[in-house]
């Protein structure tokens, strides 16, 4: 039972965040992911008297992390950073942190050695009065997760 204490009894809400990008938080609208599984391996002895499989675990997975943010005039940070992977794959750690109430970090996903695999422009509707997103989708090779 969590104490009285009423920063531990009720769950952080998801739209407290913010994402750090070189060093600088970055706002963005919506991010999906990230996600962390395992491989299943399926296994029998031959020997075995149990009739099924064993499940051990295998490798660990990753998913793509998707993140939308509004479009800024002469704001071309991401749009540089995938055409410069064209020539040279540049990764960058990437730490999405959850707030707070007072806006203090209490969990962090740190996506290590990620890079960009697309990057998406708005959809363009002549009858609509919506915010230009753009999608920024990272690729990486592990996630670390850590409270605070």
């Amino acid at each position: 039972m969590p104490d009285s204490d009423s920063s531990t009894m009720y769950p952080l809400v998801s739209f407290r965040y913010s994402v750090i990008f070189d060093n600088d938080p970055i706002g963005f609208s919506e991010i999906s992911g990230p996600n962390l599984e395992y491989e299943v391996i399926k296994y029998r002895d031959g020997l075995s008297k149990q009739y099924g499989e064993m499940k051990l675990p295998g490798r660990p997975k990753v998913s793509d992390v998707t993140l939308k943010k509004g479009i800024f005039p002469s704001d071309s940070k991401f749009f540089e950073w995938i055409m410069t992977n064209h020539n040279k794959l540049k990764r960058k750690d990437i730490a999405i942190n959850l707030l707070d109430e007072e806006g203090k970090t209490k969990m962090v996903w740190t996506l290590l050695k990620a890079w960009p695999m697309k990057i998406e422009g708005p959809t363009f509707k002549g009858d609509s009065n919506e915010v230009a997103l753009e999608s920024l989708t990272l690729a990486y090779e592990e996630l670390k997760i850590e409270a605070r």
